[in-house]
């Protein structure tokens, strides 16, 4: 059973390159701004994240020039938190928002920062295709122009904004 999922990962992460045609990376990136805590505000829903509230990512540098990636996330079904450590590296010029990450070995995901508040407050993330989308925010809330602002960019874009799912962070603010 262990080798079919892992054979089945494997298989769906090889592919997982890329990005939506619709999509392009932010330019003038600067990873050092990036860094730091992240609330996952609204994403599309896939299985490594089904049914998790108080989705937090942190991004800190890696001594081999990449990024850690460590994912937080309460899963209320179990009553625990879930954390999943990965790691980055761009796929082209460290000033393009287009890296590659990893939680699975030798296998990689993109992940697309499509765009980006100037002062590194929010960032609308695509991964591979449409099927993978991702509101992040310095903030557990963001303003109703932010979250129009992404329905519409999204949808324009290809992405299927009636099934985002809105995190929820109810728990995160009460103890900040």
């Amino acid at each position: 059973m262990m080798k079919k999922l892992i054979g089945s990962l494997s298989a769906l992460l090889v592919g997982c390159m890329g990005m939506p045609e619709s999509v392009s990376p932010v330019q003038n990136f600067e990873i050092d701004q990036f860094l730091g805590k992240w609330y996952e505000i609204a994403r599309l829903d896939h299985s490594f994240e089904r049914g998790m509230s108080q989705v937090s990512a942190e991004y800190s540098l890696r001594d081999d020039g990449g990024v850690k990636v460590l994912n937080k996330g309460y899963k209320a079904e179990n009553q625990e938190w879930k954390e999943a450590e990965g790691k980055a590296y761009f796929v082209g010029s460290q000033n393009e928002g287009y890296l590659k990450v990893s939680f699975f070995g030798p296998f990689y995901s993109s992940y697309v920062v499509y765009e980006l508040e100037e002062n590194y407050q929010y960032a609308f993330v695509s991964g591979a295709n449409t099927d993978y989308l991702w509101l992040l925010s310095r903030s557990p809330e963001i303003s109703a122009e932010v979250r129009q602002k992404f329905i519409e960019m999204s949808a324009d874009k290809g992405f299927d904004t009636e099934s985002v799912i809105w995190v929820d962070h109810s728990e995160a603010m009460k103890g900040e």
